[in-house]
């Protein structure tokens, strides 16, 4: 587990590509480590880029304290390859991207969107003291809804 470098952007990509239905860009890879790099983690297996974790700070509304404004911590993409899932990797890859946000960038909460159908998720963020905050319905390409979950740093 590592804080992710440039050269590991194209591992990232194909990760995203073969795990998760949403892609982004390159560009947007590249700039989350460029602003978030010490929140931008990947784990590795024997030297190869197995998972990782994309996460930004933004400033805003606290969904955990709505009466309050301050550093959100925003887990954008999260993805661990099919044959190291399991081993916990993603409980691994979370705990310390949560605490980067902290330490690094002062993040005052944490949140994240879900599928509402991707239960393995759901446990592994519920084990971590996350609760729903609302549904965002059709946030997915494909229509399906997403949970808005979030928790105090």
């Amino acid at each position: 587990m590592r804080e992710a470098r440039y050269e590991d952007l194209s591992d990232v990509i194909k990760i995203n590509k073969e795990v998760l239905p949403e892609n982004y860009p390159a560009f947007y890879f590249e700039l989350h480590l460029k602003n978030f790099g010490r929140a931008f983690l990947v784990a590795e297996i024997n030297g190869k880029v197995v998972g990782y974790i994309m996460c930004r700070v933004e400033y805003d509304t606290l969904y955990t304290n709505p009466n309050r404004v301050g550093k959100r911590g925003h887990i954008i993409s999260i993805a661990v390859l099919p044959y190291a899932q399991g081993k916990g990797i993603g409980t691994e890859l979370m705990t310390r991207a949560l605490e980067s946000m902290k330490k690094y960038y002062g993040a005052e909460e944490y949140y994240l969107e879900v599928r509402v159908s991707n239960e393995v998720a759901l446990r592994l963020y519920k084990k971590l003291g996350f609760s729903v905050v609302k549904v965002l319905p059709g946030y997915y390409l494909d229509g399906e809804d997403a949970y808005l979950m979030a928790r105090p740093a």
